[in-house]
Order: C-alpha cells, then structure tokens, then sequence
C-alpha cells in the first residue's frame, strides 16, 4: 500500500506542476521567465492529498481539495488575497455594478474570523448597527472559525427577505452581541449631494463603481448652478472599489495630467502612474465624462472628510487632494488599506485575488497600513471617536514598504463564545446621520471653509 501511495503521489506531482505551469501561464502571459516549481514541496502535497482522499473519515471529491488547497495558499498570504469560485467571482462582478443580494458589509479576514471593514450605507446590516471592526463568530448556528472567507460571504448573501442571525464580538463589550438580519437587493447609490447652506455644498461618495466618476461629475454640474464657493466631499465609511473610479474622482478636482496615484510591486505590470488622463479613469469607455466637468470643480474651495472607515480608493482620492494642496483633509486617520489587489480569471470560471502592488500618494507615501493622516484632526463627536479596526490590527496584514514597522503579534485567543443562557446586548453604534444635523465634522468643514477655525484635537 505504501508503495503504491509513494508512485500515486509522483503522478499526483507532475500534474499538479501541469497545472500551476498552465496557470503561470494564464497569470503571467506577458512574462518570459518562469518560476521554478518546487519539487520537493509539491511531493509534499502530493502525500497528504493521497493521505486524505485514502484515509480521511467520508470521501472527498478531487475538486474540493484542490479549491481547498488553492484557497489556503491564498489567504495565507495577507487578509486581502483569495480564491473566488464561480459563484463568488460572479458576485464581486455584480457588486462593482452597484446591486447585489445581502447585509451590505464590506470584511476580511481575521484569526480565522470575519472582520468587519465598514458597514455599506443604508444596508440592513448598516441599520441593524453592524460596526467597522466588529468580529462576526458565528453565522445562524455555525462558528465562523475554519471557515474561508468566500465561504463566509456566500453564507451571508441570499435570497432577499431571508434572514441571518450575526453572533458579534466587539472590543468595547464584554458580552456578545447577537443580531438578526434581513437580506435585501443591495442597490448602492454611491454619490449624494445637496446644498447644505447659500453657497456650500455637500457631496458623499459611499462607494467607489462603475459609473461613480461619472456621477460625481453630473452632481456637480448641478451644484454648480448656483453661487458655489465651498465643497465638501465626504468619503468617511467609503470602503473604496474600482481603482479607475477613483482616479476619476480626483480627475474632477485636479488639473490635467496631475499624478493621482503609482503602484509598485514585484513586476513590470504592478509599476505604474495612474494620471488625469482618460486612458486611466475610462477604462475602455468612449465617451469622457470630464468633458462636461463645470470649470468650478477644480477651483472651489474644499474639504475632504475622511475617518477610520475611509479604505483604499477613498484613501486613493484624499491622498491625491491633499497632496495636491487641492483641498483640506479632515477628519481622523484612515483605514490603511494601500494594497493592490489584481483578479486573475481562471480557466474554471472562477477567479484568483491576488495582493501584486502598494499604492503610494503622489508624493511617494505608502497607505498601506498607514492610511492618510489629516490635515486636520477632528472626531466624529464633540465626545470623540468610536474606537475602530484599522489595517494595522490585521493579521498577516502587509507592511507599509517604506520605513520600518514594528510588527506586533496578534492576540491569537479564539473571542468568547455567548454561555448558554446568557443575555447578548443589542448594538450600540455612535449614530451619525452623514451631512445631517447632528453631524459635527460637517459643521466644523463649513465653518474652515467660511473663513473660521474648526475644533481639533492635538495630533
């Protein structure tokens, strides 16, 4: 038996060096030298997949292991990295469109559990007071722990009117705090705006899409028929999107062929300058939404708001702005989300993310777990900020790229699990209604852009 394992897995090896060649290939088209394959290692594989698919307790299919293997190579790179099977790739594609099914959350991973980024605006889990940096243990009756995070997420969309039950840990509580869900069609409007006094005008990009480049520009030709001296663009709790939405955002208020933002990374194709120019922010699209751009949008007053939420485009745009020295940066520090993330389809319809770049302001900063520190800071209350997850606290999170990091362990204990008969407590969210009347940040932008001073904290 031995032996006939030991000969399985050398025909085991060379397909499985087939394979990776073919997806090298298929990954890496452009690229004239080929990785070695590791022989020894993929022997190594080669054993405990004949180990498992001899012994394990119940059969289990070919499939499911490979995806398995591929899914673990992933995410154990960094929280970013992943293997999207056929029904999840569809769904990332659907969820760049603006609508899809489910809570409307934005997570990762962490210790094997969900982590919240930031909840959507205006989504059931947004309502039901779902918190960035929440720790999701358990879906329905399932722990999370040993979970992939694509089969997490598969978990939590659905079918609209159905419902999930999120057991929750959070920092500031000490018990779990358990919540029922009812999944809806995710519709994402990403841009909003109104005039919010004579004169100064407010305008929010939730999320970064398809066609939010575009909207922005159509907002603000409607903003500008009026007597504009003062904008304030709002990106807290924007978990970011597609790359060349932000490079269209910040096309809107910089001068042309301004530098936005580079990548750098390992290969040729992961440098790169993404410029105001319509090869960058037009992906292939005819017609240029900038065209109709009113001339005011790049000479108008501004201030840009930014929190702990504010991730990875939106760190994109803020960063460019102030950079630029186009417009005050407000609020508290950002998320640190400054990686690139590529999708690789593969041959199977379903898709690798694979982390390939940094993201770096035009001046050279590098966002990743870092962020964009304002110019000014205020919090999201007179009585401060909630206290959030921020790239940083991730496990396995990539470093910054720039300057020294001082990488400090996780705490790798597993949260604890509700006791049987113990009360959870609902959600207590600061409760902040963007561009409303109890929001405080808003209040102090205008009162920078009419000539006053805003109430900061120390830095």
């Amino acid at each position: 038996m031995r032996n006939k394992l030991q000969k399985l897995g050398l025909i085991f090896t060379g397909v499985v060096a087939g394979i990776l060649v073919s997806l090298n290939f298929s990954a890496s088209a452009d690229r004239t030298v080929l990785a070695p394959l590791p022989v020894e290692e993929l022997r190594a594989f080669a054993d405990v997949f004949n180990a498992v698919k001899q012994g394990y307790v119940e059969p289990v299919e070919d499939k499911a292991l490979i995806d398995h293997a591929i899914s673990g190579m992933l995410s154990g790179l960094d929280p970013h990295s992943a293997y999207l099977d056929g029904e999840a790739y569809r769904e990332l594609r659907e969820g760049t469109q603006g609508e899809f099914g489910g809570l409307g959350i934005e997570v990762g991973m962490e210790d094997g559990f969900v982590k919240v980024v930031s909840p959507i605006e205006d989504t059931p889990a947004f309502r039901a007071g779902v918190q960035a940096g929440d720790l999701i243990v358990k879906l329905d009756d399932t722990p999370v722990k040993g979970m992939t995070l694509a089969d997490a997420v598969k978990r939590m969309r659905g079918k609209p009117n159905t419902s999930i039950t999120l057991t929750i840990m959070r920092k500031s509580e000490t018990a779990p705090i358990v919540v029922k869900i009812t999944r809806e069609v995710i519709r994402v409007q990403s841009v909003k705006s109104k005039v919010v006094e004579p004169g100064y005008a407010y305008l929010r990009v939730a999320q970064f899409q398809e066609k939010t480049a575009e909207s922005v520009v159509e907002h603000l030709n409607r903003l500008a028929e009026g007597d504009l001296k003062g904008l304030v663009l709002d990106l807290r709790n924007d978990p970011g999107g597609l790359l060349h939405g932000a490079v269209g955002v910040a096309a809107a208020f910089l001068p042309p062929d301004a530098l936005v933002v580079s990548t750098d990374g390992r290969t040729p194709d992961a440098k790169r300058e993404y410029r105001v120019l319509s090869v960058d922010y037009l992906r292939g699209k005819s017609y240029d939404f900038i065209r109709k751009l009113p001339p005011i949008a790049r000479e108008v007053p501004m201030v840009v708001l930014v929190n702990a939420g504010s991730a990875s485009a939106s760190e994109i745009v803020a960063g460019a702005l102030q950079d630029h020295k186009r417009a005050t940066v407000m609020g508290v520090q950002t998320f640190g989300k400054g990686s690139v993330q590529t999708i690789l389809p593969l041959n199977n319809n379903a898709a690798i993310k694979l982390t390939t770049a940094r993201y770096y302001t035009p001046s050279g900063r590098s966002i990743q777990a870092k962020g964009i520190e304002p110019d000014i800071v205020v919090e999201e209350t007179e009585n401060g900020s909630a206290k959030r997850v921020r790239e940083a606290d991730l496990q396995g999170h990539l470093l910054n790229g720039t300057e020294p990091e001082n990488k400090t362990e996780q705490d790798a204990a597993e949260p604890a699990q509700p006791a049987a008969g113990e009360e959870a407590k609902p959600p207590q969210p600061i409760r902040i209604e963007y561009g409303g009347e109890n929001d405080y940040q808003l209040r102090q932008a205008l009162s920078l852009l009419k000539g006053g001073t805003a109430v900061q904290n120390a830095k």
